[in-house]
């Protein structure tokens, strides 16, 4: 079965638009944890717009302290600043993306084999520390082995160009590469993570062709349907989609 972790983005960005502690990020997580979420993830960035270094502390704990059966996943550029509060909170898994830090969203993968100076040393900090290290990747399958080569354990399949196209001819097309680069990794020895711009709509479609994705990060999306339904019944939405019915 694929893991679901949401993505608390979205959930701070709300927060940060005034001076006060609500929407509280460690509350919603409780939410969706407790509704059948299998993890949480976050994405820090340096200039605190959503997420917020305390933030991670605090979920960490969380995890750690009440939902031991969960996962945290903390994403970001891996600079020394965010290698730092990465290995201080010491998550099951850290996703490394090659964002700018200016980007308003994650928008491309690694080119691996490009990108070894700014990324073997942080792999192995990670991997030193026992956390899990996925490498955000463009539809390639190229790619992978690259991945496999420098020291991952996963790749998180940029799965953008496919919800923006859902429905198409062209979705079609980036749904077909999602299955060669996803094969590319098995067969590399990866695990297979994926996200972005995966919605409702399209979620299941993308389950049912793509194989052995271990986990999708989902954010903007389930907490726009969260708008309407509740975090706690978009949790059993989105899973169901995945194949698992947690309805009471």
């Amino acid at each position: 079965m694929t893991a679901l972790s949401v993505n608390l983005n979205k959930v701070a960005l709300l927060r940060n638009q005034r001076d006060l502690p609500w929407p509280s990020v460690v509350g919603m997580a409780r939410v969706v944890l407790d509704a059948g979420a299998d993890g949480v993830t976050v994405h820090p960035r340096p200039d605190e717009r959503h997420i917020r270094r305390s933030d991670v502390y605090d979920l960490a704990a969380l995890v750690r302290d009440e939902y031991p059966d969960k996962e945290f996943n903390i994403e970001g550029y891996p600079d020394d600043a965010f290698v730092d509060l990465v290995l201080e909170n010491a998550p099951h898994q850290v996703t490394f993306v090659p964002d700018d830090p200016n980007q308003a969203t994650s928008d491309h993968g690694w080119e691996v084999a490009k990108s070894h100076n700014i990324l073997a040393d942080p792999i192995r900090q990670m991997r030193d520390a026992g956390i899990r290290v996925s490498l955000f990747i463009d539809e390639d399958p190229n790619v992978p082995p690259d991945a496999a080569e420098i020291g991952a354990d996963r790749v998180e399949i940029y799965t953008g160009p496919y919800g923006g196209t859902f429905g198409t001819p062209e979705g079609d097309h980036h749904l077909q590469r999602m299955q060669v680069t996803s094969r590319a990794a098995s067969a590399a020895g990866l695990v297979i993570n994926a996200g972005h711009d995966l919605t409702l709509e399209n979620l299941s479609a993308f389950v049912e062709h793509v194989p052995n994705v271990a986990e999708v990060s989902i954010g903007h999306g389930i907490t726009a349907d969260a708008l309407l339904m509740g975090f706690a019944e978009a949790v059993r939405q989105y899973q169901k989609a995945l194949g698992k019915d947690l309805s009471e």
